[in-house]
């Protein structure tokens, strides 16, 4: 029987550790050939509302590039370039940065390597339970020193972690003002970063004010270029339907849009940069007491679905069954899932206790508009094999309740966690759930824990092969399923823009044209 509940109100603020939710996929650039324009606005949509802009929380880490700096960046070919350190070097144990002269904090105080240590202890505090930096932190503990005299950060690990300088150096560095005063950072900012948050309105929209004199952008950009916008707005638009609509009929200027309305953008003279994805990654409750701690049943439910039909839905058309958990063109990516799922159809179980096998199926439109469609098609085939499926269409707050704190689910269908290293996904499918871990579905594998182990004592890409493994052991035991490869636009009117590893905007790289 497949039961359908109503959405629920959404949450104001969530104080328990979350993840981001987020596409993935490799970095881009925009092209557009008329003049610039100095001095402008630029209305951005983003997808759900940011109760948080604390850039170490969950929701406030999406929009942190606008307020806050790293010590290193990615440039759009995938490279590492400078940031608020000139120059860094690190070991599997070992990571130091030297910082750029000159740097500012937006209240005028002067950047030093102390503050940026005491940065990145607080960051990685568990006690601070920060959900948002952990995910981008090592996940083993460290310790940070700073010598203002030589302008220097030096990080430590108590166990060998192969990516210090793609993680460490990629948090965003809160000053010593917003650190003072921590809650004062969901309302304002205290970065070094080349905007400042200057309006914020419950809902949105949210309004960022540039900083003159910002010297020290991903490879030395700054704000004085022709075209840089004076201000940016941040507009809160759930729907890709709609953002499509804005974009054509000028009411935003960018926004990021997947599934069938890139269709009827295409000759509108709008500039874009494609994104890959994976839609649809799908994370089974094993927590205990859960029936899908079950790895057999597990298992069988896994090869009871139609994946080439669920890759359908999922991009509404024709679509290609994921291959990994993480986009392509994330480091180490490869083709897992074939050899490694169960196989489509094989017979198995579906619960040999003589009772009724009853899962809570949830998902969210705000993490991108086929989700419901995709949850609705699994549960039916699940109800098929004689489940009792409730399927429950959340807001995005709602859903990282149940997901961190509640734990309320049995199934739950999102996008993935949009990490280009795949140590990126170890504390979500291993270690201790919330409020301790990120582990919010109790995953436990040991296969997958021995295998990262060995991961993690390999510097950087020399360790792929032995990641790969570890993926395909999560295949084997269908700790979780993502459904499909796919690709998502951000485009740009009037605008031009360089994206990240997942579609994030370099705000240093955003033009206004005419």
């Amino acid at each position: 029987m497949l039961r359908r509940l109503l959405p629920l109100p959404p949450a104001a603020a969530l104080a328990a550790a979350t993840v981001l939710l987020a596409g993935c996929g490799g970095p881009a650039r925009s092209s557009t050939s008329t003049p610039a324009v100095n001095g402008g606005t630029v209305r951005i949509a983003v997808s759900s509302e940011t109760p948080s802009f604390n850039p170490y929380t969950a929701f406030g880490a999406a929009s942190a590039r606008y307020a806050y700096d790293s010590l290193v960046n990615v440039s759009p070919d995938g490279a590492l370039v400078s940031g608020l350190a000139s120059s860094w070097q690190a070991t599997t144990t070992t990571a130091t940065f030297t910082l750029r002269p000159g740097i500012s904090c937006s209240d005028g105080t002067p950047l030093t390597a102390g503050a940026v240590a005491r940065a990145l202890t607080y960051a990685g505090d568990p006690a601070n339970q920060l959900a948002g930096a952990r995910s981008v932190l090592p996940d083993v503990p460290y310790t940070a020193t700073g010598d203002d005299a030589t302008g220097t950060v030096s990080a430590t690990t108590a166990a060998p972690f192969p990516f210090l300088t793609r993680t460490l150096g990629q948090l965003p560095i809160v000053c010593p003002a917003g650190l003072a005063r921590p809650q004062s950072l969901d309302r304002a900012t205290a970065g070094t970063g080349p905007y400042v948050l200057t309006r914020y309105h419950p809902g949105g929209p949210y309004e960022f004010t540039v900083r003159d004199g910002y010297a020290w952008g991903p490879g030395g950009a700054t704000t004085a270029a022709p075209g840089q916008p004076a201000r940016i707005v941040l507009s809160v638009v759930p729907q890709a339907s709609t953002a499509a609509n804005l974009l054509l009929t000028g009411g935003i200027d960018i926004a990021a849009v997947n599934g069938p309305d890139r269709a009827r953008l295409a000759g509108h003279g709008l500039a874009g940069a494609d994104v890959a994805t994976v839609v649809g990654l799908t994370f089974f409750n094993q927590r205990p007491g859960r029936p899908l701690a079950d790895p057999a049943l597990r298992r069988t439910l896994v090869a009871a679905l139609d994946r080439q039909g669920l890759a359908n839905v999922a991009v509404g058309g024709t679509g290609r069954p994921a291959t990994d958990f993480g986009a392509q063109g994330s480091l180490c990516h490869a083709d897992l899932a074939a050899a490694n799922l169960p196989a489509e159809g094989a017979s198995g179980r579906l619960d040999g206790s003589g009772r009724p096998l009853r899962l809570r199926l949830l998902t969210s439109a705000d993490l991108g508009p086929t989700l419901p469609s995709v949850a609705e098609l699994m549960a039916r085939s699940w109800t098929a094999l004689g489940a009792d499926v409730t399927l429950v269409t959340e807001s995005l707050p709602a859903l990282v309740n149940a997901m961190y704190r509640t734990g309320d689910f049995d199934v739950v269908v999102g996008s993935t966690p949009g990490y280009e290293l795949p140590v990126g996904l170890v504390p979500f499918f291993s270690g201790p759930p919330p409020a301790e871990g990120l582990n919010f579905a109790g995953v436990t594998d040991p296969a997958y824990d021995a295998l990262v182990a060995r991961a993690l004592q390999e510097p950087d890409t020399s360790g792929c092969a032995t990641w790969n493994r570890a993926g395909a052991a999560l295949f084997r035991s269908a700790d979780a399923l993502p459904i499909a490869d796919d690709r998502s636009t951000v485009y740009g009117r009037r605008t031009t823009f360089a994206t990240t590893f997942g579609g994030q905007l370099v705000p240093t790289s955003i033009r206004l044209h005419r």
